[in-house]
């Protein structure tokens, strides 16, 4: 898997999961459809993987088993939501779901990069010329080993904390790393609520599948948390278990938990008792999947704005500093 996931490769991944939709839908089995993608695949880097995924289904292993045993190039809650769409003969159903989330998400990481273009380059543009005794340095003095130490010192701290927080936000690593990203972002605005609302709709959408496909409503709880990428959901569902074997429902340990929205368990309760469980829960991903989505738009909208207002502040304290220091030499000079 690579480092940092780009808009293009979440592109390349909706790609996939669309061709593997459309030819489905089309009556096509899953071996021929692989095979068919094998010869004009998405992205070249899957050629290998999709011909691993033929081996082993032609050896008689699923395609959640084969999934599973060729690396780690899908997160688990592709995997998870696979799985249930294998058991329950709605495996294009799933690979529409999947298609439509990683283009949302290619879409929405590149709002966030055009967006933040501009106010990047007056960051750096700024940096470079500031503190302003560094650049007379190098005009006056031609002092050039100076200026460029003193730029590496300042900006190599930021690209490696830059770098280091693209790569741990994305959500691919073990449960205490994952657990304390989130922890994190928890309380910054916007950010950590569209975050456990993309979560809840992940955990609805394999929940759904995994009902659907027989799976018994105990099982079908904690592999959706699992897939839901949300260590607190995760354990919230495991600390459930011996109340649910002891004889309550999940609606009901719903209602007193705190992790879960008012909104997420009323609707919940409802579907439970009506017995429409499955279309409950297909307009909970639905509702969540769009509130999360509102969400980081709305970060990706502010978030440039916020980093330029940043940058012109420091820039107009630098400025400010050096006038004042220049008009107080100059009257020192005077007297």
């Amino acid at each position: 898997m690579a480092f940092i996931i780009t808009p293009h490769q979440l592109s390349q991944r909706a790609e996939f999961y669309y061709q593997l939709a459309a030819l489905t839908t089309a009556g096509i089995s899953l071996p021929k459809a692989l095979e068919t993608l094998q010869r004009a695949p998405a992205a070249r880097a899957t050629r290998s993987r999709i011909t691993r995924l033929i081996a082993m289904l032609e050896q008689g292993a699923t395609f959640s088993e084969a999934l599973r045993a060729s690396g780690n190039w899908l997160p688990t809650f592709d995997i998870a939501l696979l799985e249930a769409g294998e058991h329950s003969g709605r495996l294009d159903a799933c690979f529409r779901l999947l298609e439509g989330y990683y283009r949302e998400r290619a879409q929405l990481m590149r709002d966030v990069l055009s967006d933040l273009m501009y106010p990047l380059f007056v960051f750096h543009f700024a940096f470079l010329i500031l503190p302003i005794a560094g650049l007379q340095r190098l005009v006056l003095q031609l002092d050039v080993a100076a200026f460029f130490a003193q730029k590496l010192i300042f900006f190599l701290p930021l690209y490696a904390v830059a770098f280091f927080g693209i790569y741990a936000c994305q959500g691919r690593h073990g449960e205490f790393w994952r657990s304390s990203i989130e922890k994190i972002l928890r309380p910054i605005p916007l950010l950590g609520t569209a975050r456990r609302s993309l979560a809840l709709a992940r955990l609805a959408a394999a929940l759904e599948a995994l009902i659907n496909a027989g799976v018994s409503i105990i099982d079908g709880w904690e592999l959706a948390a699992a897939s839901s990428g949300s260590p607190a959901l995760k354990r919230a569902v495991l600390n459930w278990k011996p109340r649910v074997l002891a004889g309550q429902t999940p609606a009901e340990v719903l209602r007193e938990t705190t992790v879960f929205p008012e909104l997420f368990a009323n609707l919940y309760h409802t579907g439970e008792i009506s017995g429409q469980l499955d279309e409950t829960l297909r307009r909970l991903h639905n509702y969540y999947q769009e509130e999360g989505t509102r969400k980081l738009k709305l970060v990706a909208k502010w978030a440039p704005w916020l980093v330029y207002l940043i940058v012109m502040g420091i820039v107009a304290y630098q400025i400010i500093s050096f006038w004042t220091g220049y008009y107080s030499n100059l009257g020192d000079l005077l007297k």
